[in-house]
This record gives C-alpha cells, sequence and structure tokens, in this order.
C-alpha cells in the first residue's frame, strides 16, 4: 500500500504534465478504438454470413446476370435446400447522396433462407400479397422516418424510371451484427414493367443464393453446381456467402490496410511522448532516486516506482479512453446513416486498446527505469532536476 501510495503521489507531482499526458492517451486510444471499429464494420457482413449459405454468380463478373432457368436446376443439386434470387436495383431516393442497398427478391424463397430478418408475420403476409411491398430494415427506417404504410419513390438508375414502393414491413436483426439498413422488394414486379419496357433484359436475376443442409458440403455442392453450367452462354462461380462478401471488401483493401496502420501509427505516437514524460521525470528525480539507493532500496524498487508510475498513468488513459468511444462510435455511427450498416464495438477492439495501453506504459518506463537503476550515489547526489 505505500508503494502504491508513493506511485501515486510521484504521478500528481507535476499536475499538468499528468493531465496532458492522460490527455494525449485518451485521445490515443480512443482513436485507436474508433478506427479498429471502423475496420470491423467494413468486415460485418463478412463476419455475420452464414456457414450454410452459398451465392452463385456469373462466372464472368457480378455486372453480367444469370437466366431465372437456371433456379430450378440449381434446386435440383443434391444437398440444395432452398433457392432464392435477388438483383441489385441501384435507385435514387430523393437525392444522389441519400445512398441505401436495394435488393428486388424472390419474397418467400429468398426470406425463408434468411431466419435473421425479424418480421412480424401479419407484415410478411402484408408484404408477400402486395407486388409493390417493400420492407425496410429497422435503422434505415429510423434514418429517414419510413412507417409501415408509406411510399417511397425511387428513381431507377441500372432499371431506368419512376418506381414506386409501399412499405410493408420492418425488419428488426435477430443479432447485433445483422444488417438492418437494406431495402428488400419483388423481383417479380421488377420484371413485370421490364418485359414491357425493355424485354431483352427480362427474366434475368443478379445472383441466386443457394441454402444447404450442412456447412460441410459447401465445396461438393459449390462444384456440382458450377459444373451444370460450364461451357453454357452463363457460367456460374459459386461460393460461400463470406467468400462473396469478403469479393467486395478486398475492392477497398488499400483503405483498410491504411486504416488499420493510422491506428498503430498512433499508438506508436503516442508511446514516443510518454516516454518522454517518464525520462523527464526521472531526470527531475535522480537525486531522490540516489538517497533511495543509500538507505537500502534495491534497484527493483526503484523500477517499481518508474514502471508502476507508468503503467498508471497509461491504464488512466485508456480507461477514459474505453468509457469515451462508446458514445463516440455511436455518433459516428448515426453521423455515417446506412454507410455502416453494422457499427459496433467489439470487445476485442477493448482488449487490444487495453493491450496497447499496457505496452505504452511499459515501453515508455524501460529507458528511465535503466537510468535510475544504474545512476552512481553521489553523481545522483549532485544532480540538480
Amino acid at each position: 500500500m505505500y508503494l502504491l501510495r508513493l506511485i501515486s503521489r510521484n504521478a500528481l507531482r507535476h499536475k499538468l504534465r499528468t493531465a496532458l499526458t492522460v490527455l494525449g492517451l485518451v485521445v490515443a486510444t480512443l482513436s485507436f478504438g474508433l478506427l479498429q471499429t471502423v475496420v470491423d464494420a467494413w468486415y460485418s457482413g463478412a463476419e455475420g454470413a452464414s456457414a450454410t449459405t452459398l451465392v452463385t454468380r456469373n462466372a464472368t463478373s457480378l455486372v453480367f446476370p444469370l437466366p431465372l432457368s437456371y433456379q430450378e436446376r440449381v434446386r435440383a443439386v443434391d444437398g440444395v435446400s432452398g433457392v432464392g434470387y435477388a438483383n441489385w436495383f441501384g435507385g435514387i431516393y430523393q437525392d444522389p447522396k441519400n445512398f441505401f442497398a436495394q435488393f428486388a427478391i424472390s419474397g418467400k424463397s429468398y426470406l425463408d433462407i434468411y431466419p435473421d430478418y425479424l418480421l412480424p408475420e401479419a407484415e410478411r403476409s402484408a408484404f408477400l400479397r402486395d407486388r409493390k411491398g417493400a420492407i425496410v430494415g429497422r435503422k434505415l427506417a429510423n434514418q429517414y422516418g419510413f412507417k409501415v404504410g408509406d411510399i417511397i419513390p425511387l428513381r431507377g438508375t441500372i432499371f431506368p424510371g419512376q418506381w414506386e414502393f409501399v412499405v410493408r414491413g420492418i425488419y428488426d436483426g435477430r443479432q447485433g451484427t445483422t444488417n438492418t439498413a437494406t431495402m428488400f422488394f419483388h423481383w417479380d414486379y421488377i420484371n413485370e414493367v421490364i418485359k414491357r419496357s425493355i424485354p431483352r433484359r427480362a427474366n434475368q436475376v443478379g445472383v441466386y443464393v443457394v441454402q444447404i443442409a450442412h456447412a460441410e458440403d459447401a465445396a461438393a455442392v459449390s462444384g456440382a453446381i458450377d459444373a451444370q453450367f460450364r461451357n453454357s452462354l452463363a457460367e456460374t462461380l459459386t461460393e460461400t456467402e463470406k467468400a462473396f462478401q469478403l469479393g467486395f471488401v478486398s475492392m477497398s483493401e488499400a483503405i483498410v490496410v491504411a486504416i488499420r496502420v493510422v491506428s498503430f501509427v498512433v499508438i506508436v505516437i503516442i508511446m514516443a511522448v510518454m516516454a518522454n514524460t517518464m525520462a523527464m521525470s526521472a531526470r527531475e528525480r535522480l537525486a531522490e532516486y540516489a538517497t533511495l539507493k543509500v538507505l537500502g532500496f534495491g534497484p527493483g524498487y526503484l523500477a517499481a516506482l518508474i514502471f508502476g508510475e507508468s503503467m498508471l498513468l497509461a491504464l488512466a488513459g485508456a480507461a477514459l479512453g474505453i468509457l469515451l468511444l462508446f458514445p463516440v462510435a455511436a455518433a459516428f455511427a448515426a453521423a455515417m446513416g446506412t454507410m455502416f450498416p453494422v457499427f459496433q464495438v467489439s470487445p476485442l477492439t477493448v482488449v487490444l486498446q487495453l493491450l496497447s495501453a499496457m505496452a505504452v506504459g511499459l515501453v515508455a518506463g524501460v529507458a528511465p527505469t535503466l537510468r535510475a537503476t544504474r545512476v552512481n550515489i553521489v553523481e545522483g547526489l549532485r544532480s540538480i532536476g
């Protein structure tokens, strides 16, 4: 207890210096945690992917569609328990900056594959009955104020024209990592209009979503699906939903790597600042350390004083940074809207913040500890801090 009291008194000897050092640690820890959360949000789609869901797309590129006639052939493959399909719509709501994901889906068959979308049965039934019906995620509804019964107008880009959809339901996520920032509506309705306006683009889908009974059959089922359409005009590439999502992340991999690097650079910078602070403190206290040596205190006691002070400052800054991370992350997510459908601080991020702070405290204490333990008693007593 006496040692802890001495450490705390040393830390508070220069209150302004201590406050500024802790403030720097708070900013560094907070920045590190926020940047790590941004990276986690980038990978959230892949991390939340089901191991029993496959995605079949055109082997050439996702831009090219697949014929609707493939559905029954995919369903007939051994190991397949369900098939749905979807098209990216890409419509504009009021203003181009109001971006959010929109998918034309196969209705019941698609929703059955994603049980994490929680929708009241009455709203689900209303959506399935209404050709112009739509369902939106809770986060999307909160951002734009959508309510059941509202009409959402979209200006088509991939599918030209003015489109109107009626909100028949608002879905929630079974888990906190479930994407609730998406709008779904009926592919059949889109296809009916396209048949009249652009007949050559009718009866085509973007991807097939395939449900399998056992995750270990993913490779075999994927191979069997692709083998059916080999050498056809529209060859397929089937992969797990996680691999499909990671394909999108890889397109912006340079940005993700840059964010990771910056997050660790912040820690290295504050480590240098902290080391300088501890070095100044040790230089000012050389006479005190020499006196302690005269009184019989060994190098271990001096090391405990210096490392204890360094760790106290580091952990104090980390604790405040972690506490601030949660409200700051919530405010950041609100400001970003649907850009990050899932934005949550993970337990791993908090652990990394603590470990980083401990590393800063340990590294910052090395140089002053070596100086204090090696100081000559006579030279130390003559030292003026």
